[in-house]
């Protein structure tokens, strides 16, 4: 049973320095490592997501954080408490919801916070289930057995099961996978009232717009080390690529040769596309040679790079 939680004025939800995790390969003298010399720190009320390729190190990191997993070497604190020292405060301080729908199916929605309340030791007068059953929708299907509730609602209920002791930070990995659009939007709107409300949410997903419309930092990692973490609208303003789309009104069937040599592609006979580096050519110079062309402009969609395009310049 966790001691009651101690509460601690610290500005970081969580302090990560130099965490490294080595396995040792089919049980010989060979090591994989899965985390490489990690560090980073994550402020209080923030919402970051955690992205990376398949095999990065984002679920060992998570495991590390949960208790799962014990670390090779380096440091970690949840809530100003370390992971050594303070173990029981540290868990007390994070809650963590798992790719895996893992529920009793024959138990309510009720019922199973109430259970999973009991596992932390908080007392029946202490329990916070209405209120998260409450928060997340789930009222009206409290009393129903967890496997008649669609996906979103089982989704959601493993999202209060991971509030009940209310952890300060709570730790998202892969929340909509499986989930279709509209019940995604609809967990997106409650991770943002949680957040709103003060709790820390660090997000995995594969979703990059998921990612990109909620949170407003990243942090980005491949083969077990950070290759860039920041300010997502700062990192995008330094990716030197945009994308424009010219529809016209009188149809070619080919492309004149300065706008070959600019790089232009004709999509179809009224589309033309190119990417190009802002640094090295202007729109005004792009147009220019289409109407020196005489090819009459009927509309210009542009756009800008995306978190997706900073990934896969990174990762790729």
């Amino acid at each position: 049973m966790f001691k009651k939680k101690i509460l601690r004025v610290n500005s970081k939800a969580l302090q990560i320095e130099k965490l490294t995790k080595n396995y040792t390969v089919n049980n010989k003298n060979q090591a994989s490592t899965a985390l490489d010399n990690v560090s980073f720190s994550i402020e209080k009320g923030s919402m970051i997501a955690l992205l990376g390729p398949n095999g990065a190190g984002k679920s060992t990191l998570i495991n590390i954080l949960s208790g799962i997993t014990n670390k090779s070497s380096g440091k970690a604190s949840i809530n100003g408490f370390d992971i050594d020292n303070n173990i029981n405060e540290a868990k007390l301080s994070i809650g963590v919801v798992p790719q895996e729908l893992v529920m009793d199916p024959y138990f309510t929605p009720r019922e199973t916070l109430n259970f999973q309340s009991g596992y932390y030791g908080i007392k029946k007068k202490d329990y916070i289930t209405e209120e998260l059953l409450y928060k997340l929708n789930l009222l009206e299907k409290a009393d129903s057995y967890v496997r008649f509730l669609s996906g979103g609602m089982k989704r959601r209920l493993m999202i209060a099961k991971a509030m009940v002791h209310s952890p300060p930070i709570l730790i998202l990995d892969e929340p909509t996978a499986g989930v279709d659009v509209n019940l995604r939007q609809r967990l997106w709107d409650s991770i943002k009232e949680l957040n709103r409300k003060g709790t820390t949410i660090l997000l995995t997903t594969h979703y990059l717009e998921e990612a990109e419309s909620l949170c407003k930092e990243v942090i980005m990692i491949d083969k077990g080390k950070i290759i860039i973490k920041g300010e997502i609208k700062k990192l995008l303003e330094n990716i030197d690529l945009k994308s424009i789309s010219i529809f016209i009104e009188n149809e070619i069937k080919q492309l004149p040769k300065d706008l070959k040599k600019l790089g232009v592609l004709l999509k179809n006979k009224k589309c033309l596309t190119l990417d190009y580096k802002p640094s090295d050519t202007s729109i005004e110079k792009i147009l220019n040679i289409i109407l020196r062309n005489n090819i009459q402009i009927k509309d210009i969609v542009t756009s800008e790079p995306s978190l997706e395009d900073l990934f896969n310049n990174l990762v790729n």
